[in-house]
């Protein structure tokens, strides 16, 4: 997967300009950041650190939205090919920020101080050549299957260790007329869930995938266990376990038929737990977190995700304010603030940053993979590589227009012109 004295809040795809220079700052006056992010992301954690950013630096943020998923792609590719990227910029780490070209377009922040704070497994996500480009910009993330934990209780469930247990589940779901597994295509990066958080049993039973991915030694249709994540998606579905407005379905809609039980499981990153948060307060209690089972017994676990990151662009017109903006952001004060008003969704990738001890019930169901070792960072942490059409090829499988093997083709094919784009060894 925040109120500000005087925030700015900017609905749109255009960018801000600054409203003051930085040596305006120096003369007292206060600079304002414009700050792009995705609208599917949390913002109360944000705005009240902004605000106190706000006051203790005399600089402000004013907030640009934009798309989520592969539109939110094009739009920030857009600006950057055209030198009109925001101060700040809220964007993935890992494969898809490899993308970006960050020496060309993000400042680098390798020798600030306060990078001596950041964990190295995050550094390592937003890294060009060994230098850093960005900072955590929220917790870590598990992805697997959030659930309505009152709805689960009321049928008699248990939360599923194996693949064959989940599925049990869901037809007894199914038998009560209420959806069991929540589909909201209409966004598509969502359809991506299921075969994205299966990573952790990929790697289970063939630890050297990501390594061999990479250097194109191993594909997705080639390897069973891999192409089994596919299949997964598409039986889901096959078995009509999913809303028939699938596709019409946005996120938000799909968090609120989880909130009020009416659908009992989504496939989700645990950011999503802020979202609910702030659309259904009196429910985020009721909601839980469990990792996608595998098929085998007796070694389930859960795919993580490293934060996004915050970047400052390398070309803005206030690049000392906003250098100074992200060290706040990942001091202990700045991280006070944050989760003043933003329950986190998982552990931060902070040194000395210790979680409250109200986390919401999913986040605690979350802790003991990490507490027992049962963790794997999601593939695109482990490749530098991730086709940009994946949600589209997963939107297909997952509303039954295309075969799991079609589909994995496909994909790999996707992969392959990135990789050769990236100028991989052995493409």
């Amino acid at each position: 997967m925040r109120k500000a004295v005087s925030m700015v809040l900017i609905v749109g795809l255009l960018s801000l300009a600054a409203t003051a220079s930085i040596g305006a700052q120096a003369a007292g006056q206060k600079v304002t950041l414009s700050f792009l992010i995705d609208n599917q992301s949390a913002l109360d954690g944000i705005k009240n650190l902004a605000a106190a950013a706000e006051k203790k630096l005399n600089i402000a943020i004013a907030i640009d939205l934009r798309p989520g998923g592969a539109e939110g792609d094009n739009v920030v590719k857009t600006r950057l090919a055209t030198g009109d990227m925001d101060d700040l910029s809220f964007y993935n780490s890992g494969s898809l920020f490899q993308a970006l070209n960050p020496p060309q377009n993000f400042v680098d922040l390798t020798n600030e101080p306060y990078m001596a704070s950041v964990l190295e497994s995050f550094k390592s996500t937003v890294s060009v050549n060994r230098r850093v480009y960005g900072i955590p910009a929220e917790a870590a993330m598990g992805g697997g299957w959030l659930y309505n934990k009152k709805a689960y209780a009321q049928l008699g469930l248990k939360v599923p260790t194996t693949w064959a247990q989940l599925l049990a589940n869901c037809e007894k779901i199914k038998a009560a007329g209420k959806t069991a597994v929540i589909g909201s295509y209409k966004d598509d990066w969502t359809s991506q869930l299921i075969v994205l958080a299966d990573y952790f049993n990929v790697q289970a039973k063939v630890p050297g995938f990501a390594a061999d991915y990479t250097a194109h030694k191993a594909t997705f249709a080639g390897t069973p266990v891999a192409l089994r994540s596919f299949e997964k998606l598409q039986e889901i579905n096959k078995k009509g376990y999913m809303n028939k407005d699938l596709l019409a379905t946005t996120y938000e809609q799909a968090l609120k038929m989880l909130a009020d039980g009416s659908g009992v499981q989504y496939p989700m990153l645990t950011f999503a737990l802020a979202n609910i948060r702030s659309i259904a307060p009196d429910k985020v209690n009721d909601i839980g977190f469990f990792g996608q089972p595998g098929d085998t017994p007796g070694s389930n676990g859960v795919t993580v995700w490293m934060p996004a990151g915050i970047y400052v662009y390398k070309n803005g017109k206030n690049v000392d304010a906003a250098k100074k903006w992200v060290a706040y952001f990942v001091s202990k004060e700045g991280m006070s603030a944050y989760m003043e008003k933003q329950k986190p969704s998982g552990p931060f990738a902070i040194k000395g940053i210790t979680l409250p001890s109200d986390v919401l019930p999913a986040v605690k169901d979350m802790l003991p993979y990490f507490d027992s070792g049962r963790t794997a960072p999601a593939l695109e942490f482990l490749s530098p590589i991730k086709g940009p059409n994946l949600p589209q090829i997963c939107v297909e499988v997952g509303s039954g227009i295309a075969a799991p093997l079609d589909a994995a083709k496909d994909y790999d094919k996707d992969v392959e012109k990135q990789a050769k784009q990236l100028g991989l060894a052995g493409w």
